[in-house]
């Protein structure tokens, strides 16, 4: 189907095995970037488990057909279309020949092969092989695959594709080839080639059966020096695979390539990984700390997919989390090891509550909105707007359930047993929640219903104490509440949620948890199973009535309502020896307040704050038992996102006035304690990316970012110009520089401008630099009198912005209308007819890109009456010119 075909729905329920099955595929390439030809050679035979075709249908886009050939033979009796080409009458088992051309160069959508800078690069996840060649694109077709290039030696030097090379060499003309060939079987949509003028940085490094493995992180000539952290990332996620699972790189090569213009941030393709640059490049003085965790994470990602996407992979797209989902997982659980290993309790919580943060704040809108869908869904129009954070984050989440029941040697168990059946198989979800539970002994059909049903879960929470009988009684109900239209669709029964539990007394230690029934007390923490709509937990030997500590290390997906009072929050803010619920409760404490005077301020009633939030934190920042990290996170507050989330009706305005009201009485209140956290948090010496200096700088520069929205922000410029001038690292950099726009913001001074020259100077040929610069300026607060939106529009006709680089339309673009709501939310409407232009404009250039900005409106229907009819005329107008099926489900789905 083309971006322009009529939209149809394609259903989990209507698949059938495909009618035929290709067992090798054999690929020439001549490479020229406006005419590439490509010749096919596929062996193909009738699939017995599938109905009978006459025919043979294969898939193709924006392919120029040039012959076709059946055992040797020419054949005419093929049809092309628009959308694919079919071969009439074949027989049961033949070799197929095909000889086409695409055009890369003019290939914006960055799906197929297309041209970066001049080098060649593929992107075929989910649907971009058939736009290189014809073929049966679909997931549970795996082929071994050989692959020939051709290409200008002075042009192309460097020719890659997935797999072992086998055979290169010179060809007339200036010419070379190379052959490479996979010896382990795939679907097209893991098939990679790169080719053009690039360099490695190689490391050689023995398995740990003894095999020697070469690992090559190839990137532009100028960019060599920023590749050791990628490949340090590399050899520790081969060594963490090893030793957690068992599972080895079974290729004698592993390649991660760096493109700057890429739809995603990676892919997984065998043994030859394509990333976008903005993680894989990497040197203290071009990027944060938050970019050296992203790199190790994502390499982490993409590696660890060899085995749970790469060697099992999924049987058709409604399974896309069999992969995502517990790819996420494993790259979460290797984070966590990376920022602390398994004895670092603190550091690992710090990791989770990261992660929580997304999934709260992103994937909980999701569920509530018009695309919500379940983590397996149920239907599509276009797959790649099915890229989700349901399909990702929520689906790490169930992946982490069967953990959490079962434990991790439990799980361990289950994924031993998951490779032994499904090696070298596309399968489903349903394959891995058997195999968890035959290797465990355990029933989980319940569990099914995490993989249907969409929503967000909502436990409401009530207890009991009997004091004479010294038992206390915890009853859990779950249910969705209102949740959307589209999730309630879903919905079929109760869930199997693993919800963790610990009681704390008056002194604030937890107590040691027996149940009714039960011999004796087992632990502190309990995992409770609650499988019904009701169900009552009863602890025994309860000597006084406790505090109850819910929903432990955010042990399931949900939502837990209990009527916490304030003083309550503060005791577990300040004694729970979960970190989590201790960071969880600070937020609880400090949305309760936040949503107060966000009604106050709807309502234009005066603003005053109350003394517990700022006892709370100050608690908080000056308790130097707790790690700069956990304070760092303890001590932000809700972004102004999640809070217009938790209103009846969204008001950004109302909220951002609360936030920042907040904010100053904080800055004021605390000032000597931040000035003090600012002092003892300096890292002095040479840049190191540990989780230790992060968090020190982490917590550093959050209090410059308080203390700069002071009436009288000296201090703050102060430190933060001096900063800036003496930074070593592009982590201090970029937040001196956030702290002044934050001034120039408080105090209408141009205090700024400066350092924003300064920082365009310096890193003018820095692209993913430059990606900052435009990001910061995107989402800084701005004036009545300068609204952000004017230096969005001037910035767009900056020399160094390009619509048609992924990358920058996301750090200009998408960072105003997604990260900046009180701007984009402006009561004018101006901020919606720039995103209606901007959406517009992507589609005709790169649907999956604009389908992605498109989602920013999605949850439209949440918001105040005068804002929703200028959203709603916005997405009229969008839906009446985008042409993408990509573009056209979002808005339609929005607008139903």
């Amino acid at each position: 189907m083309s971006d322009t075909a009529t939209p149809t729905v394609i259903r989990r329920e209507d698949y059938a095995p495909p009618a035929f099955l290709i067992d090798t595929v054999d690929l020439e390439f001549d490479l020229v970037p406006e005419r590439t030809v490509v010749k096919s050679t596929l062996r193909v035979r009738r699939n017995p488990a599938a109905r009978h075709a006459d025919n043979l249908e294969l898939m193709g886009e924006q392919l120029e057909f040039i012959g076709a050939a059946i055992d040797g033979t020419p054949y005419e009796h093929v049809r092309t279309q628009e959308h694919g080409l079919t071969v009439l009458n074949v027989p049961d088992a033949f070799t197929l020949t095909l000889t086409g051309a695409c055009d890369p160069a003019a290939n914006t959508t960055l799906s197929g092969l297309y041209v970066s800078s001049g080098n060649f690069f593929t992107q075929c996840e989910a649907e971009g092989f058939r736009r290189i060649t014809w073929f049966l694109d679909r997931p549970d077709v795996m082929s071994t695959f050989t692959v020939t290039l051709r290409a200008d030696k002075t042009q192309y030097p460097v020719l890659l594709s997935n797999g072992n090379l086998i055979e290169e060499g010179d060809l007339p003309d200036n010419r070379h080839f190379a052959k490479w060939e996979d010896p382990f079987r795939k679907p097209s949509y893991l098939f990679a080639l790169v080719a053009g003028k690039l360099v490695a940085l190689e490391e050689r490094i023995q398995s740990g059966s003894g095999k020697e493995k070469l690992l090559q992180v190839w990137v532009e000539p100028h960019d060599l020096d920023k590749t050791r952290h990628a490949m340090d990332s590399l050899i520790h996620s081969i060594r963490w695979d090893e030793q957690r699972f068992g599972l080895e790189l079974d290729l004698d090569r592993f390649m991660i390539v760096a493109v700057s213009d890429f739809n995603m941030g990676a892919m997984e393709n065998k043994g030859l990984n394509i990333f976008n640059t903005k993680y894989v490049l990497a040197n203290p003085e071009t990027a944060t700390d938050v970019d050296f965790a992203n790199i190790e994470a994502v390499v982490g990602h993409e590696y660890f997919h060899n085995w749970t996407g790469n060697r099992v992979t999924c049987r058709d797209w409604f399974q896309l989390s069999l992969k995502e989902g517990l790819t996420v997982f494993r790259d979460q659980e290797f984070s966590a090891a990376m920022s602390g290993g398994d004895e670092n309790e603190a550091a690992r919580a710090t990791k989770r509550i990261e992660d929580v943060r997304v999934l709260r704040q992103m994937q909980f809108a999701e569920d509530a909105g018009p695309m919500a869908h379940p983590v397996r869904p149920e239907s599509y129009v276009e797959i790649n707007n099915f890229y989700t954070m349901t399909v990702y984050e929520k689906g790490s989440e169930v992946v982490r359930m069967y953990q959490t029941l079962f434990g991790r040697d439990g799980f361990r168990k289950g994924m031993d047993l998951y490779f032994q059946r499904h090696d070298g198989q596309a399968v489903t979800c349903d394959d891995f929640r058997r195999a968890m539970a035959d290797a465990n002994g355990r029933d989980l059909a319940q569990f099914e219903r995490w993989y249907s049903q969409a929503g967000t879960p909502r436990i409401a929470v009530t207890t009991r104490y009997d004091e004479a009988a010294r038992t206390y009684s915890v009853t859990l109900s779950q249910g969705y509440g209102n949740g959307s239209a589209a999730a309630r669709e879903t919905q079929k029964g109760p869930l199997h949620i693993p919800f963790a539990i610990g009681l704390i007394d008056a002194n604030g230690a937890d107590l040691p948890l027996r149940l009714e029934g039960e011999a004796s007390a087992q632990g502190t923490t309990r995992v409770l199973e609650f499988t019904e709509t009701q169900q009552t937990f009863t602890f025994v030997d309860v000597a006084a009535r406790p505090l109850p500590s819910l929903l432990r290390n955010f042990s399931a997906p949900v939502i837990v309502d209990y009527d916490y009072g304030n003083d309550e929050l503060a005791f577990l803010l300040a004694h729970d020896s979960d970190p989590f619920n201790r960071w969880e409760a600070g937020q609880r404490l400090a949305t309760r307040e936040l949503l107060a005077l966000a009604a106050r301020a709807a309502a234009g009633q005066p603003l005053q704050m109350s003394d517990a939030l700022v006892s709370a934190f100050s608690r908080v920042l000056t308790d130097a038992s707790l790690s700069p990290s956990f304070r760092e996170l303890a001590l932000m507050l809700p972004s102004e996102t999640y809070l217009a989330e938790q209103m009846s009706e969204s008001d950004p305005a109302a909220v951002h006035a609360a936030r920042q009201f907040v904010r100053k009485q904080l800055a004021t209140a605390l000032k000597a304690d931040w000035l003090a956290a600012y002092e003892r948090n300096v890292t002095p010496g040479a840049y190191e990316p540990t989780p230790e200096a992060a968090g020190h700088r982490g917590l550093k520069n959050l209090a410059l970012s308080y203390l700069s929205e002071l009436d009288d922000p000296a201090d703050a410029v102060r430190l933060a110009t001096a900063q800036y001038d003496a930074a070593n690292n592009m982590t201090d950099r970029a937040a001196a520089l956030s702290a002044l726009l934050n001034a120039q913001a408080a105090t209408g001074r141009d205090v700024a401008r400066a350092a924003l020259e300064d920082f365009y100077a310096r890193f003018e040929k820095e692209p993913l630099v430059i990606d900052k610069w435009f990001s910061l300026q995107a989402t800084q607060r701005g004036t009545a009198e300068r609204p952000t939106i004017e230096t969005v529009r001037a910035l767009m006709r900056h020399a160094a912005f390009n619509l048609k680089n992924p990358n920058r339309a996301r750090s200009l673009i998408f960072s105003f209308c997604a990260a900046n709501p009180a701007q984009f939310h402006a009561a004018d409407g101006s901020g919606y007819a720039f995103w209606a232009d901007q959406v517009i404009a992507l589609d005709a250039l790169n649907p999956q890109v604009a389908a992605r900005l498109a989602r920013t409106l999605e949850l439209w229907r949440r918001f105040t009456p005068a804002l929703r009819d200028k959203m709603r005329a916005a997405l009229e107008r969008v839906a009446a010119e985008v042409k993408s099926r990509d573009v056209r489900e979002i808005v339609e789905k929005a607008l139903a």
